[in-house]
């Protein structure tokens, strides 16, 4: 049979049709992180104006109908006409990939968007944009919709004021909810006034009804002071150092009581969550400071064999900026990792200026080489144990968990494990499952909770040793992802309390000893159906899965009460293997949601604050939070 693949068959897009068919090239995916990163664009292009000091002030406003309205007193962008495309500058940089002005360091010396592709990306994802443009005396408007230009330029008249406004409202066609969530909006704003001394920037939340001013005079040393608030840190200041040469970097950094570590990194303002060359060189330099510092001190020498990196972050929090002119590079556009070549610089700048701060700051140093000490005191003694285990079990053959139902696959890209509460869910999830690429290890109960327990009970603890076999990877500082044997694991309770209480306990396993599995998308949580609904039409059942109250109400409007029996579903144990596996475990008809870290700073507070040693944090959350509860399963 000849071929029907011919020229016809090929798909030239123009524009911005690239962003709309295939967003997640552009911004990551379609779920919150990427409706946040249309903000964080349009913020990153008022910000490159203030690094370039033609901006001092920043007003942000979140609309009730979610759009977004981002102010800026810098030069206005061009309205003139581009000699390339013919059309006003504004419409050709709002409507077309790679324009800019940040290719070259003629416009902007420091920039953190250099591909020309932000700010047409977030006209290309949204219902509608408007654009004002202030400069030379005049006020300009032009309006864009999914990517298309909607209006002409027009001349507003005269004007005192300078800057850009951008408005917009993300496409619902596009993202699966449009609806921004202020905490995040804020937390950026408030970052980016950290990193940029003299900037303010306002935030109008016209949904909770607050208006939020960030102006921090001392810049990172405010940042760092904010961070360790309600921990207790060894030193009475922080490490702070400035270093302005070729390159521009600027660090703080402070050890605390805790076990938590936590590095904030930015390159030109940009966070980069993904780390990357600068972060790389930062770590390095800070350890052989620390090594050639303790080099000279014998006695202290004396105590461990050997200093890890791990060993000199336990504790630690900071913040590392820099920025850089010309070659900045990241990888990819939703830029979270640094690609440019700036380490070996990064390295020799951090351990000559920690170095020199150790050398003549003596109570400084001596108190933070005794934390470090003890973090590897730690980890040897925590070695030691795990040696200790091995040679008592060296002689047994290691087994999976008896309750353990293993699939017949091998193949990574295939296989899927479901975590399921008890015998009864497990019974029918072992019934459902498809045996050659589902596993099922039932568990017993409320897993223990991590955040709380020492070490050696969590090394003890049954249903984690069961984990951690089924899973294959090890955990913790022995975690090898590399042993990885499923490559997809369901976390799969009832819907109930009880049931949200051992998923919390579980994802807070994951989060602080495999968290890697986090990172690359490994873990899901499956979505159970909450009701089953039976209907009558014209004299034959209909079974209806719904999996909300909003959908069971939008249901149930179409039918009388006697049309319909309705049965809630508390425990997976209630449903028979068919209905399991066509709603919770079969790929082509299942729901689930894949569990990501979108902000590390705010997941680790809710860790510590939900599940940490503190009653005291906890009982603070509750009473701020008790009124907002709309609905509590009993």
């Amino acid at each position: 049979m000849a071929s029907t693949y011919t020229g016809r068959d090929i798909q030239v897009l123009k524009g911005l049709a690239p962003v709309r068919l295939r967003p997640g090239m552009f911004i990551g995916n379609t779920s919150s992180t990427g409706l946040h990163h249309l903000f964080t664009e349009a913020l990153d292009n008022a910000v490159d104006e203030a690094l370039n000091g033609h901006c001092d002030r920043i007003h942000i406003t979140i609309g009730a109908d979610n759009s977004i309205k981002v102010t800026d007193n810098g030069r206005g962008i061009p309205v003139d006409k581009h000699p390339q495309s013919r059309k006003n500058t504004l419409e050709t940089i709002m409507t077309s990939l790679h324009s800019g002005g940040k290719f070259s360091t003629k416009s902007y010396k420091i920039s953190g968007g250099l591909h020309g592709v932000g700010i047409s990306v977030v006209n290309a994802l949204s219902e509608f944009m408007e654009v004002y443009s202030r400069r030379d005396g005049v006020e300009w408007q032009q309006n864009f919709a999914r990517g298309k230009r909607k209006s002409k330029l027009q001349d507003l008249g005269p004007t005192t004021k300078r800057g850009t406004t951008v408005v917009f409202r993300p496409d619902p066609d596009i993202f699966k909810d449009v609806v921004f969530n202020p905490k995040i909006i804020k937390e950026q704003a408030k970052a980016k006034a950290f990193l940029t001394r003299g900037l303010t920037i306002t935030v109008d939340d016209q949904i909770n009804g607050t208006v939020d001013k960030f102006h921090f005079e001392r810049g990172i040393r405010d940042y760092i002071d904010d961070l360790v608030k309600e921990k207790e840190v060894i030193t009475e200041a922080p490490f702070y150092f400035n270093y302005d040469n070729d390159l521009r970097l600027e660090t703080v950094l402070w050890w605390t009581t805790t076990t938590d570590r936590a590095l904030f990194s930015y390159a030109n303002s940009v966070y980069t969550s993904g780390g990357g060359s600068h972060e790389n060189g930062f770590r390095h330099g800070l350890t052989r400071a620390v090594r050639e510092y303790m080099s000279r001190q014998n006695n202290q020498l004396k105590k461990v064999k050997g200093i890890t990196g791990d060993d000199v972050r336990e504790g630690l929090v900071a913040v590392l900026s820099v920025f850089v002119s010309g070659n900045l590079e990241f990888q990819g556009q939703t830029k979270e990792r640094l690609n440019s070549d700036i380490q070996p610089q990064v390295e020799t700048v951090v351990k000559d200026a920690f170095e020199n701060y150790l050398l003549h700051n003596r109570t400084a140093a001596e108190a933070i080489v005794e934390r470090i000490v003890l973090a590897a005191q730690a980890r040897e003694a925590s070695r030691q144990a795990r040696q200790s285990v091995r040679r008592k079990s060296a002689t047994s053959r290691l087994t999976m968990p008896g309750k353990l139902a293993d699939c017949s696959s091998n193949r990574l890209d295939e296989t899927e494990l479901f975590i399921v509460e008890g015998d009864s869910a497990g019974g029918s999830s072992k019934q459902a499952r498809d045996r050659r690429f589902q596993a099922v290890l039932p568990l017993r109960g409320k897993i223990l909770n991590v955040e709380q327990a020492s070490a050696d009970k969590i090394r003890k603890n049954k249903e984690i040793q069961a984990l951690s076999r089924c899973i294959g990877t090890g955990v913790g500082d022995h975690f090898d992802y590399s042993r990885l044997r499923y490559g997809k694991i369901f976390i799969n309770c009832d819907a109930d309390v009880d049931g949200f209480h051992i998923s919390t306990l579980l994802l807070t396993f994951f989060y602080r000893y495999m968290r890697e599995l986090i990172e690359k998308g490994h873990i899901y949580l499956a979505q159970p159906p909450l009701y089953r609904i039976e209907t009558k039409e014209k004299k034959k059942k209909r079974f209806h899965y719904v999996y909300s109250e909003e959908d069971k109400d939008k249901l149930l409007e179409n039918y009388s009460v006697k049309e319909v029996s309705i049965q809630r579903f508390k425990g997976l144990g209630e449903m028979n293997a068919a209905e399991l596996k066509a709603t919770t475990m079969d790929p082509k008809s299942r729901r689930a949601l894949q569990v990501t870290v979108e902000d590390a700073e705010r997941t680790n507070e809710a860790f510590e604050t939900l599940l940490g040693r503190e009653p005291a944090r906890r009982y603070a959350f509750i009473q701020e939070n008790a009124a907002f509860v709309q609905e509590i399963d009993a």
